[in-house]
């Protein structure tokens, strides 16, 4: 969110609620006092979000979104706004350090990656696209291009920040290891020319996932 905060007017529309003179606000149904909290933890949130205003909290304007899912995404945002960007390596107490690959045989290299990729995902961070990389390869890459690199940690229960494993340029590698047959359709549609021979990965794993009820 990198644009200069904008000045937004957040209006909140309180309707009266009729009642007799006898009867005090403690009395009035949960339903209604449910959605008076959901009203003024909505304006809290942004307020407290206009010096990160953008188009990301303009597009709710627009949007059929309950007050619940709302005030949710306002948090989320919010959250991501307030966390401290910090490299991976720094996310663990002690900071994860590895040691270098040419001091480890196989046997032992093999065991400290897997220990890694557990602890990657007890901080939500999933490995994807790994399987055409040997143990000894995707360990160098944790090393080199993962570890060091700075990332807002958001500690949401639902965020989880996924890392694909796959040059972005490698499209060979895709198509041959990851790509759908739709998807490998699509791209011989779209270039003109032949996806290369369809192959299972070579290193194939069973990665730590990210849980199927979160969304």
């Amino acid at each position: 969110m990198s644009q200069p905060p904008r000045e937004t007017d957040c209006d909140v529309e309180f309707i009266p609620c009729l009642q007799s003179p006898s009867r005090s606000m403690s009395n009035l149904p949960s339903s209604s006092d449910h959605q008076v909290d959901l009203l003024l933890k909505n304006a809290q949130l942004r307020d407290e979000l206009e010096p990160f205003l953008d188009e990301s909290v303009d597009v709710l304007n627009g949007r059929n979104m309950s007050l619940e899912d709302e005030n949710d995404f306002l948090e989320s945002i919010l959250e991501w706004e307030r966390a401290p960007s910090l490299p991976i390596a720094q996310w663990f107490e002690p900071e994860l350090n590895l040691p270098t690959p040419d001091s480890l045989d196989d046997t032992t290299l093999s065991k400290l990656l897997w220990k890694t990729i557990q602890l990657l995902y007890s901080q939500k961070i999933s490995l994807d696209f790994t399987d055409h990389l040997s143990d000894r390869q995707l360990y160098c890459l944790l090393m080199r291009d993962i570890l060091p690199v700075y990332q807002k940690k958001v500690s949401r229960p639902r965020n989880f920040l996924h890392w694909h494993c796959l040059d972005d340029n490698d499209v060979d590698c895709w198509l041959t290891y990851y790509a759908t047959e739709e998807e490998r359709d699509e791209w011989e549609a779209q270039t003109g020319l032949f996806a290369p021979e369809r192959k299972h990965p070579p290193y194939p794993r069973q990665m730590p996932r990210r849980p199927g009820n979160f969304s």
